[in-house]
């Protein structure tokens, strides 16, 4: 099973996000440090990169570097690129991690990953957790998922999904779609060569390639903590006082 975290410098909203300084580290350090507590294993984590500046501070705190194009739309062509690059067989797992997530749980990376490995059928997992502020069903940055009863999605959405006709029950049944997947290598290899389907280009959401094309998504039910992504300059500064908080408590 390997891990693998796209790092891009380019950014319209942050430029070199991943090398900006929190708590005295880059950002792409923290979330190769709480990726490589996941299993144990840093030989099996690989920072997929197309830039210079990255490769170097990747290097310098020992972890490994990947070069890919830079030509890439989105993360799922550069793991695709990157399952070719270290030539790994069809049925190899590959778990995505986001490089601007180091506040990420290493249980969460695990979880996502072992629910593909047991679920013999699938052709990638991703998680969800269950949604109790009513204020996030209206929240279109927020995605929703509705699952069949084996676990696997039925569909996922930026609006509020199932549609309840009469009202909010008492308990939600509402799952927030957490942004992290499993591939199969040969699943990755897939998705690059299919078009995109309509449902994708209208919610801007790539997962509903595979679903449109009748891959099956197996979602894994997470409990552990909420992590804060880092998009803007502001979600930095607040992921920079938690880390600072939290070293100043060990």
């Amino acid at each position: 099973m390997k891990i693998a975290i796209p790092a891009r410098y380019a950014s319209t909203r942050f430029p070199g996000k991943p090398l900006f300084e929190l708590a005295g580290k880059p950002m792409i350090q923290h979330v190769w440090q709480q990726a490589i507590k996941a299993f144990e294993c840093p030989e099996d984590v690989y920072i997929a990169t197309d830039d210079e500046r990255i490769a170097e501070v990747v290097g310098g705190f020992g972890g490994q570097v990947c070069f890919t194009a830079a030509s890439h739309e989105n993360g799922t062509e550069r793991l695709a690129e990157l399952v070719d690059l270290l030539s790994l067989s069809d049925d190899e797992i590959v778990i995505n991690v986001q490089g601007d997530e180091p506040l990420i749980d290493p249980s969460l990376i695990r979880l996502v990953g072992e629910q593909l490995a047991n679920t013999a059928d699938a052709h990638l997992a991703t998680a969800a957790d269950t949604i109790t502020d009513p204020v996030a069903l209206d929240d279109y940055n927020i995605v929703k998922v509705v699952c069949a009863k084996d676990g696997s999605a039925h569909y996922f959405s930026r609006a509020c999904i199932p549609h309840n006709r009469d009202g909010i029950p008492e308990g939600s049944p509402y799952l927030r779609h957490i942004g992290i997947y499993a591939y199969r290598a040969g699943t990755l290899r897939a998705l690059t060569k299919l078009e995109p389907a309509p449902t994708e280009q209208l919610e801007k959401l790539e997962q509903l390639r595979a679903l449109w094309h009748g891959m099956k998504i197996t979602v894994a039910h997470y409990h552990g903590p909420s992590a804060i992504g880092v998009d803007t300059p502001a979600d930095a500064a607040r992921v920079d006082k938690i880390l600072r908080d939290a070293a100043q408590t060990t």
